[in-house]
């Protein structure tokens, strides 16, 4: 069997160990603790219940984010949170036990994010690079007899590709000292970015699978959110599809090009495929690749029949290239600013029926 050959559809879990707050918005000195009421919610939010309603929507695969200062001290190397690291445990624990494969991903790494270490870069810095070789190490031995995935890094910002490729040439280096079969996700430079796929280092290893995001039009997806300034400034409902007047309106308003949108009067599923371009040709040039789109959605304020639309265009897209995918998110926290539940707040059920059939790669 395949190494990745059971992921086809899944859903990840963010809110839970990662985006449990905005660290951004918090005082620096404080912005990396773990307070009381972090360690509550890493207590309560998610259960096994959760899990089972993640099954019952018929996913295969689930992905667990969690951020490093989560599971490792602030300040001490080498130093890792027993306590956080039970609730990592506990997900995995659930998830197998329901017949879901598990993908744990690093999703904020120090020196990745400009509030996660100081702004040290870790694609320059080698003392931050070890330490996440560490963790990642440390991550084998624990579940070095557990068959899930791990996916070194949810996304690479900056725009080094061979700088990225050297560190994860790296961290996969360790990880076969210890374990020969365990499964590795790794994706490209700018966000995940699908037309960066190319310049992604490929390994001659059947355990290695690769990833891509995907949340065009931002325009659309993460219209009127609260951590991008220009958005949340801008203020508008922006359909999709719809007219491209509003994403030109949007793209003068915030100093952008209004002539990306030159070749598409409507704004739909022929931009999607379009901005998706560059994972169909990995898929067609490396068809014994597995690829996997990690991470797509939108924002959950937007109307329901416009996300319905989107996320139909995005996973027809992916059946048809025969690219697995798993729908972010499942449930986001108060304090996230990018909401982008699939389940309502307090009963956790899916935001519609036909939300359901599209993520299922039912609908028409």
């Amino acid at each position: 069997m395949k190494p990745f050959e059971n992921m086809h559809r899944g859903m990840g879990i963010g809110g839970w160990l990662t985006n449990f707050k905005r660290v951004g918005f918090i005082q620096k000195e404080k912005a990396l603790d773990l307070t009381v009421g972090d360690k509550e919610h890493f207590e309560k939010y998610i259960t096994r219940w959760d899990i089972q309603n993640i099954r019952s929507m018929g996913m295969d695969h689930i992905r667990i984010p969690f951020d490093q200062v989560v599971i490792e001290e602030v300040g001490k190397p080498g130093a890792y949170r027993e306590e956080t690291l039970r609730h990592l445990d506990r997900g995995i624990e659930w998830s197998l036990a329901e017949g879901l494969d598990v993908v744990i991903n690093l999703h904020r790494a120090l020196g990745c994010y400009s509030e996660f270490g100081d702004g040290a870069m870790l694609l320059n810095d080698r003392s931050i690079q070890d330490r996440l070789i560490r963790m990642w190490e440390m991550l084998e031995d624990r579940y070095h007899g557990l068959d899930i995935a791990f996916e070194l890094l949810n996304e690479v910002y900056s725009d080094e590709p061979e700088a990225w490729n050297k560190l994860a040439e790296r961290i996969i280096k360790a990880l076969r000292v210890k374990n020969p079969k365990r499964r590795v996700i790794i994706g490209p430079v700018c966000w995940n970015s699908p037309d960066r796929l190319a310049q992604l280092r490929l390994f001659d290893d059947v355990y290695v699978g690769y990833t891509f995001h995907f949340y065009e039009p931002h325009t659309f997806t993460h219209q009127r959110t609260t951590i991008n300034q220009q958005q949340y400034a801008y203020n508008r409902e922006i359909p999709y599809p719809g007219d491209s007047s509003y994403y030109k309106d949007f793209a003068v308003f915030c100093g952008g090009d209004p002539e990306v949108y030159k070749k598409w009067p409507v704004v739909g599923r022929e931009f999607v495929e379009y901005s998706m371009r560059g994972a169909a040709a990995f898929k067609a040039a490396h068809p014994d690749k597995f690829l996997w789109l990690g991470e797509f959605g939108s924002i959950r304020h937007a109307r329901l029949a416009w996300r319905e639309a989107w996320m139909r265009d995005v996973i027809r897209f992916a059946i048809e290239h025969d690219i697995a995918y798993s729908a972010w998110n499942y449930l986001s926290t108060p304090y996230d600013c990018n909401k982008f539940s699939l389940v309502t707040d307090d009963e956790r059920r899916i935001v519609s029926r036909e939300m359901l059939r599209i993520i299922q790669g039912i609908a028409d």
